[in-house]
């Protein structure tokens, strides 16, 4: 039994020392303390033996085992920490990671840019919610009762007089009901449409509104501060015309249309041939909208002007599809 027990030791502690993977561990323990291992057998052979030889038989049994035990453990614990290592390793040869530092989207740059001027120009920035009352976006800028935009097809209601605010106009009325004048300030934000979604529209999008009101402001001076504005935007090269037009909240009301800066007045696909393009509305601030604030119309009057950010930017970068522009489209982004 000495010997057998000299020998198993001899063999486990040769063959302990090739064991390269846990899986070969695993044939090791099998083969020597498993259940059925060559250690357990040993043992399972002690009542074969003289009772006057157990106890010795059994101490070095107990040795044995604890032996083979120890070059299991000792082993396993090795295999372990060299995997953990390989796995956790850091090769400091190997180059850094670009890390690739984000951009200001192509609407924030234009927006951010028409702010610029106009800051240069006196004018400060004013912001009100996005969902609006029926009264501030609707009724207390002329909007008679039966006016399209109140449609259903255009504007977004979350109740019969609660929605979201289809223009950035209502931030207007809620400066002039807070301030008296003279108001100066341009008004950037979000609004929302019930419009079909193609290459040209979208249900959200993006204005700035201007608005200054004062005691004898005139039409000239809404052309001379537009005119500013677009020859520091577009260029001091184009030309520009005023077209009449409506809005309810204004009276005059006009278009503004600069020479397209693409095919220099000439004629392309942007234009449609006209060599003109629309960038804004404008007009005087209609009576109605100074009486509902308690502006006295015989005293003060005011111009007020709106334009789409979106528009812009795409004339600018040469996007054709409104919707690129809220994809989030990473290789679309990064050129900006």
């Amino acid at each position: 039994m000495i010997e057998k027990i000299k020998q198993i030791e001899q063999e486990a502690q040769t063959e302990i020392a090739t064991v390269q993977t846990l899986d070969h561990l695993e044939l090791f323990r099998v083969k020597y303390i498993a259940r059925k291992g060559l250690v357990p057998t040993l043992f399972d052979s002690l009542k074969t033996l003289e009772s006057s030889i157990r106890p010795e038989m059994g101490k070095h049994l107990n040795d044995l085992r604890n032996k083979v035990q120890k070059l299991f453990d000792d082993k396993k614990e090795a295999l372990e920490k060299n995997l953990h290592s390989e796995k956790e390793s850091i090769d400091l040869t190997l180059p850094g990671r670009k890390r690739w530092i984000g951009t200001k989207h192509p609407i924030t740059q234009t927006l951010d840019e028409i702010k610029r001027i106009f800051f240069k120009m006196g004018f400060e920035v004013a912001e009100g919610p996005e969902i609006e009352d029926d009264y501030h976006n609707f009724e207390a800028l002329n909007f008679p009762p039966d006016h399209p935009a109140r449609d259903m097809q255009d504007t977004f209601f979350v109740s019969d007089k609660i929605l979201l605010r289809t223009h950035t106009s209502p931030v207007q009325i809620r400066v002039m009901e807070k301030q008296k004048p003279p108001v100066r300030v341009i008004m950037p934000g979000r609004v929302y449409r019930n419009e079909a979604i193609s290459s040209r529209s979208y249900c959200l999008f993006h204005q700035v509104e201007g608005l200054y009101v004062d005691t004898r402001v005139t039409f000239s001076e809404l052309k001379g501060t537009l005119v500013a504005f677009a020859k520091q935007f577009y260029g001091s090269n184009i030309k520009f015309r005023f077209r009449p037009s409506f809005f309810p909240f204004t009276e005059p009301s006009a278009e503004m249309d600069i020479t397209c800066f693409l095919c220099k007045g000439s004629g392309c696909r942007v234009c449609k041939q006209t060599g003109w393009l629309e960038i804004l509305g404008c007009g005087m601030v209609h009576p109605n909208v100074l009486k509902n604030v308690n502006y006295d119309p015989d005293k003060y009057s005011g111009y007020a002007f709106g334009m789409g950010i979106e528009r812009i930017a795409m004339l600018m970068y040469g996007i054709d599809d409104i919707r690129i522009l809220y994809q989030n489209d990473l290789r679309f982004l990064k050129q900006f």
